[in-house]
C-alpha cells in the first residue's frame, strides 16, 4: 500500500485520546486523511493527540463529545464536515469497560456499558452516514472485542456489547453496500496499554496468548488502516479477530 493512500479523506475517530484510538488516528493521518480527534473529558490530551495528527503532516480538529448523547453525536459529525469539507471515514472506538461477577453489577452500569458501545455506534454511524455516501471510497470500522466471542467469566456486559457490535456490522454492511460503504469489525484481544506495560487481564493468564505476546496499539491501527484504504474496499460485512491466536474463529 502506499504511505499516502489516505490522501484527501477524513475522519473520525471516537475516543482516540489514548491507547488504541489514538494510535488508529495517528496511523490514518500518517496515510494522510485528517482526523477529528474526539475525547469526552480529557480535552488537553485531545489537544496533545491533534498537535501529533499535525506533526504526522495530517489535518486535525478536536472535537470533544459524549457518544451517548444524539445532540453532542449531531456536534461532532458537524465539526468534522466544517473542518474538512467531507466524511469517509468513521472509526467507532468508544467502549467503557467492566470486570465484575454478574450478581454484582448494577443495571445502571449495565447500561451505560451498553450504551457507550451500541448506543454510540448507532448514533455516530447515523449521523455519519449522509456525508459517507457522498464519498466514493467510505467506510465504519467498529473496534470489537475477543469477549464477545469466547466465554470470559467476570466479562458478561462487555460480551454482550461487543457481540451485539458484531451483529450491527452484518446488518448495516448489507444494508449501506448498494451504497458502497463498507462496514467491518476489528476485534482485538490482549493489547498493552499505555502506561500500564505487563498488565493483563486473568483469563489471558489462565490460557496464554499462543504466539507468546501481548499485541500493541499497531497492531489493530494497521488493520484499521487497511479496511479504511483502497485496498479494503471489497472487505464488509466481516469481523476480523487479531488475537495472536487466543481466539481463532471458523
Amino acid at each position: 500500500m502506499s504511505e499516502r493512500d489516505l490522501d484527501g479523506a477524513a475522519a473520525i475517530v471516537t475516543g482516540s485520546v489514548r491507547n488504541m484510538g489514538r494510535t488508529i488516528a495517528l496511523t490514518l493521518a500518517q496515510a494522510g486523511a485528517s482526523v477529528l480527534i474526539n475525547g469526552r473529558t480529557s480535552t488537553d490530551l485531545a489537544e496533545s493527540v491533534a498537535d501529533e495528527v499535525r506533526a504526522a503532516g495530517g489535518a486535525a480538529v478536536v472535537h470533544m463529545a459524549d457518544v451517548t448523547d444524539e445532540a453532542q453525536v449531531d456536534g461532532l459529525v458537524a465539526a468534522a464536515t466544517d473542518a474538512f469539507g467531507r466524511l469517509d471515514i468513521l472509526v467507532n472506538n468508544v467502549s467503557n469497560r467492566l470486570a465484575k461477577p454478574l450478581t454484582d453489577i448494577a443495571l445502571a452500569e449495565w447500561r451505560g456499558v451498553i450504551s457507550s458501545t451500541l448506543d454510540g455506534a448507532f448514533l455516530c454511524s447515523r449521523a455519519a452516514i449522509p456525508w459517507l455516501e457522498k464519498s466514493d471510497r467510505a467506510c465504519i470500522v467498529n473496534i470489537g472485542g475477543v469477549s464477545g466471542h469466547a466465554g470470559v467469566a467476570n466479562r458478561t456486559v462487555v460480551a454482550a456489547a461487543k457481540a451485539g457490535l458484531v451483529g450491527l456490522t452484518g446488518a448495516l454492511a448489507a444494508e449501506l453496500a448498494g451504497r458502497d460503504i463498507t462496514v467491518n469489525c476489528v476485534a482485538p484481544g490482549h493489547i498493552e496499554h499505555e502506561g500500564e506495560p505487563g498488565r493483563m487481564s486473568q483469563h489471558f493468564i489462565d490460557r496464554p496468548i499462543p504466539l507468546g505476546r501481548a499485541g500493541a496499539p499497531e497492531d489493530i491501527a494497521a488493520m484499521v488502516h487497511l479496511l479504511c484504504g483502497p485496498r479494503g474496499r471489497f472487505v464488509t460485512g466481516q469481523t476480523i479477530h487479531i488475537n495472536g491466536g487466543w481466539h481463532i474463529a471458523t
